[in-house]
């Protein structure tokens, strides 16, 4: 918006291209209506950390059990074991059990004893097949993985309004999984449900973008994080005072249904509707957000607009700027920028979530603890804003990635019994890699040139969706060491940071339109490097 149209809109005169550059009532409304889904979304995406989480358990011994016997391991169980998968054997003619009751030889278990029946784990009988519940949010991960293919066709083609509805009210889907009785019915509806689910971020985010002006985009990337974050601590108190996973379920899933109404409650992008050729309804649309926002438009010369003119009213144009995929992937530069980029990515999703998936970890009760971990993202996101404004995009993600890796494997080495020293490493740690997630993506962007920008983000996207598949699969590596995830979370952030070196800042530079735009910066920059040397 121009300083002369900032002072007719303060006026109330308003210019038809600068409907969408003023912030007011409508946008407001609008944002909290599409923002709210993804509170509940976000509960669905992490529900596998509570809902399939391990129980304590041990094998059961039919010949020596009572009515109160519990999963821990009780006063008569032989001493030379604690392993909970394997059953020792009972001497012959054994009639009363003791410490001196059983033979040297241990057999392969059958059947358990689980502390609660709080998680699938022990409903759906996991014990001692770790990989299986821990799959589970690898399998969430892989249905969220194919619906970032499908959403965008989607968005496109019908609509941003009406792919977020079906995705959010089709997650309802996953009440399904309180009736499965085997783990791969579980699996399939997880999937299915994730497939619906992770396709709704999409159509959200594009529509907060496109019903605002250029001056509140980062207000709507920042609104809508910390409606996500909202939905992550908001999980850690449903968990924590509800732990029964069916439970979890009812509550997380059941509200989803409202959403259908947003049908008649949330309004289409305008833009879109300006580019699929549907005139009267963006017109009406726009008028609607001048008459909430109390803007002074001239009616009669609004209503004489025809398609064109309305496309040139707000810089929409029928053809871009191409290049063909080959150019883009013979410059050097561009490849170079796409291997940090996508290092960035896929490390600040595998980080980011498996360190909120192994805070349950941790010593401690672990509902506080995952609480936690999730409060820790809300100043990550500020810090973020602050220095990536104030002092530039790669300095503060170079030290950010560096620090977040030495605090994980900090965290890592301090023994249990240091457990505020263990803690704080940890949640120091999710604090600065919950600013590098949201600043890679920044930066990310600010890299690319325009003509290939959405084709090489979407292959940081599928990076950072490769991080968050195997980020539920870590908890596995404490089988084998309690720190090899925190040395993984750790050697993967170095690297990342130590890869940073090779990418320009990009805060003061315009956005590249093409790929010898980019070369062109590239060589102009040596230039002026080697003149200051002489």
């Amino acid at each position: 918006m121009t300083r002369e149209s900032a002072k007719n809109v303060e006026k109330g005169s308003c210019q038809v291209s600068d409907i969408l550059e003023v912030f007011g009532r409508y946008q407001i409304f609008q944002y909290v209506l599409i923002c709210l889904p993804s509170v509940f979304v976000t509960m669905i995406d992490i529900n596998y950390v509570f809902v399939a989480g391990d129980l304590e358990y041990r094998c059961r011994v039919n010949e020596c059990e009572d009515t109160n016997s519990t999963s821990a391991f009780p006063t008569w169980w032989p001493n030379s074991t604690r392993d909970r998968c394997m059953r020792p054997v009972l001497k012959p003619g054994i009639t009363s059990c003791t410490n001196e009751s059983f033979t040297p030889q241990l057999t392969e278990c059958t059947d358990w004893i689980y502390e609660s029946n709080n998680t699938i784990v022990a409903e759906l009988n996991l014990a001692c097949q770790p990989w299986k519940s821990n799959l589970i949010g690898t399998i969430h991960c892989i249905g969220m993985l194919v619906s970032m293919f499908v959403c965008g066709w989607l968005c496109d083609r019908y609509g941003r309004k009406p792919t977020l509805v079906v995705c959010v009210v089709g997650s309802c889907i996953g009440q399904l999984k309180k009736f499965a009785t085997t783990w791969d019915l579980y699996i399939v509806i997880e999937f299915l449900e994730a497939c619906l689910s992770g396709g709704s971020y999409t159509p959200a985010m594009v529509l907060l973008l496109e019903i605002c002006g250029r001056k509140h985009r980062i207000l709507s990337g920042v609104l809508f994080a910390y409606f996500i974050y909202l939905g992550e601590s908001l999980f850690a108190c449903i968990a924590m005072f509800a732990p029964y996973w069916k439970t979890i379920v009812t509550i997380i899933y059941s509200p989803l249904v409202l959403f259908v109404f947003y049908f008649f409650l949330v309004h289409e992008s305008p833009r879109w509707l300006i580019v699929k050729g549907k005139t009267e309804q963006a017109k009406a649309t726009l008028r609607r957000i001048a008459e909430a926002n109390k803007l002074d438009l001239n009616h009669e010369e609004f209503d004489d607009l025809n398609e064109a003119q309305l496309k040139q009213k707000f810089n929409i144009t029928d053809v871009e700027v191409k290049e063909r995929l080959a150019a883009v992937f013979m410059s050097k530069e561009i490849l170079k920028r796409l291997l940090v980029s996508t290092v960035c990515r896929f490390t600040a999703s595998f980080v980011y979530y498996g360190l909120m998936i192994n805070s349950v970890l941790l010593p401690g009760d672990k509902y506080t603890n995952f609480l936690l971990a999730t409060i820790m993202s809300f100043p990550g996101e500020l810090i973020s804003l602050y220095l990536m404004n104030k002092i530039g995009r790669k300095l503060p993600l170079m030290v950010g990635y560096v620090m977040s890796g030495v605090l994980c494997i900090g965290s890592g080495y301090v023994p249990d019994s240091m457990t505020w020293a263990k803690i704080s490493l940890f949640l120091f740690g999710k604090m600065v890699i919950a600013a590098c997630y949201t600043g890679a993506i920044t930066y990310t962007m600010e890299l690319f040139p325009t003509s290939a920008r959405g084709s090489l983000l979407g292959l940081g996207s599928f990076a950072s969706r490769v991080g968050g598949m195997l980020a539920p699969l870590t908890p596995i590596l404490s089988t084998v060491s309690p720190t090899l995830p925190s040395i993984c979370f750790g050697c993967s952030a170095v690297l990342s940071g130590v890869l940073l070196t090779l990418t320009p800042e990009t805060k003061e530079l315009p956005l590249m339109d093409t790929v010898q735009q980019v070369e062109d910066s590239i060589r102009k920059a040596k230039e002026i490097e080697r003149s200051q040397r002489t």
